[in-house]
């Protein structure tokens, strides 16, 4: 194992490039307009509306002490339907809007270095009660998903794009994220990616914690195909590619 190499990498982990950076040319302080809250619909795409928080009644609750003590990584699920109030929820729990402030900025469920909130959330849905199985994608500002397609064979190509893990593909939903970096190099330019990692943490421990509150679980995972998980969700790989997925079921 190269040493040089560890060296690199360990750099990325430290904040030592901050004090390399010239914030003064980043794209905002440049008066460059900045990107927005969240990735555009494209022309004629169907939209479904999730239930509001009004209709979560059937939402128990768990208190913060027993979800934190419950926590586990559980990658066998019930062979049960999750309920779109349920993931309505999750959705919420993982990037709901708490407020918006203008086009490019809005308060969130999770934290966000500079509020920045750099992630989309696709869904690779299975077993849904009232959605099609497909690929769909999370619109945190109206609480709304998009759906992106359907097609043959999804939980084979889950599993495949998950380097064989086959309890991808046996979930009902997948919780599948991806990153626009721009959104966070637009005010941080090259101190923008750790931050992008230590974010995505923040928003998968949410999931962990919310899935306790209705008798679910899910399992993080870092390790993929990462060319075969964007082709699933058909984004470029450069401008926005997959950085975390977790599937989600009942335990």
């Amino acid at each position: 194992m190269s040493k040089k190499l560890l060296e690199q990498y360990r750099y990325f982990l430290k904040d030592s490039v901050r004090l390399t950076v010239d914030f003064s040319q980043s794209d905002q302080h440049r008066g460059k307009a900045p990107p927005p809250v969240e990735k555009p619909l494209k022309e004629g795409q169907k939209r479904i509306q999730l239930p509001s928080r009004k209709e979560w009644n059937s939402i128990p609750g768990i208190d913060l002490m027993t979800a934190m003590q419950n926590r586990r990584s559980h990658r066998y699920f019930q062979q049960e339907p999750l309920s779109l109030v349920e993931l309505s929820f999750l959705l919420w729990a993982t990037q709901g809007i708490q407020r918006k402030i203008d086009s490019a900025t809005a308060y969130r469920t999770v934290p966000s270095a500079g509020c920045r909130h750099a992630f989309e959330t696709y869904l690779c849905v299975l077993n849904i009660t009232g959605l099609e199985a497909g690929i769909y994608r999370y619109l945190p500002l109206e609480h709304d998903l998009v759906y992106e397609y359907s097609g043959n064979h999804l939980p084979e190509k889950i599993v495949t794009a998950a380097l064989g893990q086959p309890f991808v593909g046996k979930a009902p939903v997948t919780f599948i994220w991806t990153v626009i970096p721009y959104r966070m190099e637009w005010r941080y330019g090259i101190a923008a990616h750790k931050v992008i990692a230590i974010d995505a943490g923040h928003v998968c421990q949410n999931l962990y914690l919310a899935c306790e509150a209705i008798s679910a679980g899910t399992c993080a995972i870092g390790a993929y195909h990462q060319e075969l998980m964007d082709q699933l969700l058909d984004v470029d790989g450069t401008d926005e590619f997959t950085i975390y997925l977790a599937p989600v079921g009942k335990i």
